[in-house]
């Protein structure tokens, strides 16, 4: 897919899909204390991921349940006795939790709350992309459709990308990578890799700018940086701390600066500053030519989880995420070696603790 095909694609869901309207503090009161008694009506859990709105997230916790990245998520479903599982994020989310949980009912707020790299790798191009390349391995990022996971080798997500990759480059095997060309030419330059990057990008993370980026560290020179590596080439040069969202949250609760410029959705800013309530977080800037109201810092469909839809899917259960067993069989084993990998790495590092 071209790159302006890409954005076409995106801007047509994009055009369709609708923000949660605001509410007042009351009819949130209202609105919560009837989730909490769902939940509990429904045998459920609530799983929320970090770019979600600050209410979901400190109410997943309140309730039992967890906020965290995709694979914790889907971890913290399976882990957890509750039947129902109910996933606050975008829906490459919810299939991968029901992957991981075949006999968990699992629902979303919304169905229709996708991602820009999953609409911009289908599953029917990427399949003829890796058939012209059958030399080579294929190692597809976490934000894909079950679809698009079945047909891969290795499943990773942002934290261990590059370990898997370093791991299979070092056993000799070329690498076809997708969605994310940003994430994919970090990782190339970092492991050294001979890597085929598919055309995909975050419309969140691509419009994080240089220029601006620079501006304001000028302003907040002992700031530091944190970039997630979805972010342009020239931004990520600039961090002092590339990683994922739980890294990126560590990094902030370790690091002895008073200030952070964060680059990545502002989402993840309520559980950076309940950690570290005595830091500042600033916003990295994304104004610029290829800008979009909808798209700065910000999720337009992590967006569409809110608290009427929330509730309105736990009292009718009609946004049920299904996968087929074919489907889910062969996704699961690209995602199963991610997992006994990170297992082993887990395993490593306590043993050398």
């Amino acid at each position: 897919m071209t790159r302006s095909e890409d954005r076409i694609l995106v801007q047509e869901h994009l055009a369709h899909q609708a923000e949660p309207k605001p509410l007042s503090e009351d009819e949130k009161a209202e609105l919560e204390s009837r989730i909490r008694q769902a939940l509990q009506d429904q045998d459920a859990v609530l799983v929320a991921h970090y770019y979600t709105d600050p209410d979901i997230q400190r109410l997943a916790e309140e309730t039992g349940g967890c906020v965290a990245d995709s694979l914790e998520m889907a971890r913290f479903g399976n882990q957890h006795p509750a039947s129902t599982v109910v996933v606050a994020g975008v829906r490459f989310m919810g299939e991968t939790a029901k992957i991981l949980n075949p006999e968990k009912r699992v629902l979303m707020p919304t169905l229709e709350a996708t991602c820009s790299l999953d609409v911009g790798c289908p599953a029917d191009e990427f399949a003829e992309f890796c058939d012209q390349h059958p030399d080579r391995t294929v190692v597809v990022y976490a934000n894909t459709s079950a679809a698009v996971k079945a047909r891969a080798d290795w499943v990773v997500t942002s934290s261990c990308a590059q370990s898997i990759v370093e791991s299979l480059d070092a056993r000799g095997e070329k690498i076809l990578w997708a969605p994310d060309k940003h994430l994919g030419h970090y990782v190339q330059k970092t492991t050294g890799a001979d890597m085929l990057l598919w055309d995909g990008s975050c419309i969140v993370h691509e419009e994080f700018k240089y220029r601006g980026l620079e501006d304001l560290k000028a302003i907040y020179p002992d700031a530091a940086v944190l970039v997630h590596p979805e972010s342009p080439d020239a931004v990520v040069e600039m961090a002092d701390v590339v990683g994922s969202t739980s890294q990126l949250i560590h990094a902030v609760q370790t690091l002895p600066n008073e200030q952070f410029i964060v680059a990545t959705d502002n989402g993840i800013f309520y559980k950076m500053q309940q950690l570290a309530p005595n830091k500042t977080l600033i916003e990295a800037p994304t104004a610029g030519n290829g800008a979009t109201c909808r798209s700065c810092a910000h999720c337009p469909w992590m967006a569409m989880n809110g608290l009427e839809n929330l509730l309105h899917v736990l009292e009718n259960g009609n946004q049920e995420v299904l996968v087929s067993d074919d489907l889910r069989e062969q996704a699961l084993r690209p995602l199963q070696r991610m997992l006994d990998f990170t297992a082993g790495m887990n395993l490593k590092a306590a043993g050398n603790a």
